[in-house]
C-alpha cells in the first residue's frame, strides 16, 4: 500500500476482483476492434488470425512481468514506481510521463469520434458539444469515488463483452443454418471463405506482418491491470487472478469474433459495405442492427475514455509521489480521489474538442498511430525493468518469496523486445503512421530536457537550503 506524507490521505482500497477484470478488458475493447478490425483484416486477410494470437502471447508476457512486479508491491501507478525504484530516476520519469501521454492520446481518440455516434440519432447536434459533455461526465464520476468509477466500467465494459458473445454467437448460427447474406450474393458462409479467396495469406508473411501494426494498437489498455493495484482491495489475490484470465478472454473476444466475420463473409468485401459487425446483425434480419451496433460503439468509446481518466489521475499521483511531478497532484480529495490529476488530464484531453473544430476528420488516424508508439515505448520499458526487478529481488533473497513470477526472465523479455521493435520497424512502412515513428526521437528529447530541468531546479533548492541566512 502507498504511504501518504504526514497529513496526506492514501488512494482507497475499493476495486474488486470483477471491477479490475473489466477495467482491463474495457481498456482493450473499443475502437480496435469494433472499426480498426477492418482496417488490420484488409492488410492480411485471414492471416490477422494468427497476427492477433502472436500479439497477444506478447502482451500476455509483458503482463505476467508486470503482474509479478504489482503483485509485489501493489502501488498506484506501477510503471513509473518499478522504473524508478529499481532502475533510476530518468526511467522513472519517462515511463510515468510517457504513460500518462499515451492515454491522453487514448483519451483523445475516443473522444473524437463519440460526436459522431451521437449523430446517428441527433443530425445536428454539434460533434464538439458530444465530446465534451461525455468529458465532462466521466471527470466528475472519476473525482466522486474510485468504487463509482469501477461500478460504471463494469457496466460498459459488460455492455462490450456481450455484445462480442453475441456476435460470435449469432454468426455460428447463421454459418450452421447457412442462413448469411453475402452483399455481392456470390459467396454464402462457410469455412472456405478462410482460404478460398487468395489464399489464408493473401498478402504473404509481410501483409501479416503489417497488420501487427493495428493488431497492437488494439490489445492497449490490458496493462490497466496493474495501475489499479493502489486500490484493489486485496491485490495479492485479484491481480493473478485477473492476469491469468483477461488474456484469454481479450483473445477469444478478437480471434473469435474475426474469425466469425470471415468465415460469413469473403475476407476481401469484409468492411466495403459497412461496420463488419453490421454485417452480421444484418444478416440475421434484425431491422435496428445500425442503431444496436451505434449504441454499443458509443459506449465502448465512453468506457475506454473512462478507463483512461482513471489511469492518467494515477499516474500523475505516482509522479508526485516520487517528485517527478508538482506535489499537488498528490493531493486527494475526501472521497480518496486524486483529484487535481484527474482534472489536469481532462483539461489536456479537451484539446482535441478544439482540433476536431479546427481540422474535422484529420487527426484520428494520427493520434492513434501517436498513442501506439507510446504504448510500444510503455511494453518496452516494463520488459526491461523486470528483468532490473528480478536481478536485485534475487540478489536481496527476495525473490524466491513472490508468488507470481513471470516466466523466462530475461530471455523472454529480451524476445518481446525484439517484437516490439520489428512492430516500430513496421510503423515505418505505412503512410498513416510512419509520422509518429519519426516523432518518438523527438518526445524522448522533450521527456529528459523535462528531466534535466527538474533536476537543475532540484540542485538550487538544495544550494538554497546550505546558504547559510545573512545577518540582519
Amino acid at each position: 500500500m502507498e504511504h501518504g506524507h504526514e497529513g496526506q490521505k492514501e488512494l482507497r482500497r475499493g476495486l474488486k476482483n470483477r471491477h479490475i477484470q473489466m477495467i482491463a478488458l474495457g481498456g482493450a475493447i473499443g475502437t480496435g476492434l469494433f472499426y480498426g478490425s477492418a482496417a488490420s483484416i484488409s492488410l492480411a486477410g485471414p492471416s490477422v488470425l494468427p497476427a492477433y494470437l502472436l500479439g497477444g502471447t506478447v502482451i500476455w508476457l509483458i503482463l505476467r512481468m508486470m503482474g509479478e512486479m504489482a503483485v509485489a508491491e501493489p502501488v498506484a501507478g506501477v510503471f513509473s514506481h518499478f522504473a524508478y525504484a529499481y532502475w533510476g530516476e530518468f526511467p522513472g520519469f519517462l515511463s510515468g510521463w510517457n504513460y500518462w501521454f499515451l492515454y491522453v492520446a487514448v483519451s483523445m481518440t475516443e473522444l473524437s469520434v463519440v460526436g459522431i455516434y451521437v449523430n446517428y440519432w441527433l443530425p445536428d447536434f454539434p460533434q464538439w458539444l458530444t465530446a465534451f459533455l461525455v468529458l465532462a461526465g466521466v471527470t466528475a464520476v472519476n473525482l466522486i469515488q474510485v468504487r463509482l468509477y469501477g461500478e460504471l466500467e463494469f457496466w460498459f465494459a459488460l455492455v462490450k463483452v456481450a455484445a462480442v458473445i453475441g456476435m460470435i454467437g449469432l454468426g455460428a448460427v447463421l454459418v450452421l443454418l447457412n442462413a448469411g447474406h453475402d452483399p455481392q450474393g456470390a459467396n454464402g458462409p462457410g469455412f472456405a471463405n478462410l482460404w478460398a479467396h487468395g489464399g489464408f495469406f493473401p498478402h504473404g508473411l509481410s501483409g501479416m506482418l503489417l497488420s501487427l501494426v493495428l493488431v497492437m494498437f488494439s490489445f492497449g489498455g490490458t496493462e490497466l491491470i496493474a495501475v489499479t493495484a493502489g486500490e484493489a482491495d486485496n491485490p495479492k489475490k485479484s491481480l493473478p487472478r485477473a492476469i491469468r484470465q483477461v488474456l484469454r478472454r481479450i483473445l477469444l473476444f478478437y480471434i473469435g469474433a474475426l474469425a466469425v466475420i470471415m468465415i460469413l463473409y469473403p475476407w476481401n468485401k469484409v468492411g466495403m459495405e459497412g461496420s463488419p459487425f453490421v454485417l452480421i446483425f444484418s444478416g440475421l434480419g434484425i431491422p435496428a442492427a445500425a442503431g444496436i451496433l451505434n449504441l454499443v460503439v458509443l459506449s465502448a468509446a465512453v468506457s475506454v475514455y473512462n478507463s483512461g481518466a482513471y489511469s492518467n489521475a494515477r499516474m500523475l499521483y505516482s509522479l508526485a509521489r516520487q517528485g517527478n511531478a508538482p506535489a499537488f497532484f498528490a493531493r486527494l480529495n475526501r472521497q480518496g480521489a486524486p483529484y487535481l490529476g484527474t482534472l489536469f488530464s481532462a483539461l489536456c484531453t479537451a484539446v482535441i474538442v478544439l482540433l476536431n473544430w479546427l481540422f474535422p476528420g484529420q487527426v484520428f488516424l494520427y493520434v492513434v498511430s501517436v498513442a501506439t508508439a507510446a504504448a510500444l515505448l510503455t511494453w518496452g520499458m516494463i520488459a526491461l525493468t523486470h528483468i532490473r526487478f528480478r536481478r536485485i529481488r534475487d540478489a536481496r533473497g527476495q525473490g524466491e518469496k513472490d508468488s507470481f513470477r513471470a516466466p523466462g526472465c530475461p530471455w523472454l523479455n529480451y524476445l518481446c523486445l525484439a517484437f516490439l521493435a520489428l512492430v516500430l520497424a513496421l510503423m515505418t512502412r505505412l503512410d498513416g503512421t510512419r509520422p509518429a515513428v519519426f516523432a518518438l526521437p523527438l518526445w524522448l528529447a522533450v521527456l529528459y530536457a523535462g528531466f534535466r530541468l527538474k533536476k537543475a531546479r532540484e540542485k538550487r533548492r538544495g544550494a538554497a537550503r546550505e546558504t547559510p541566512s545573512r545577518p540582519r
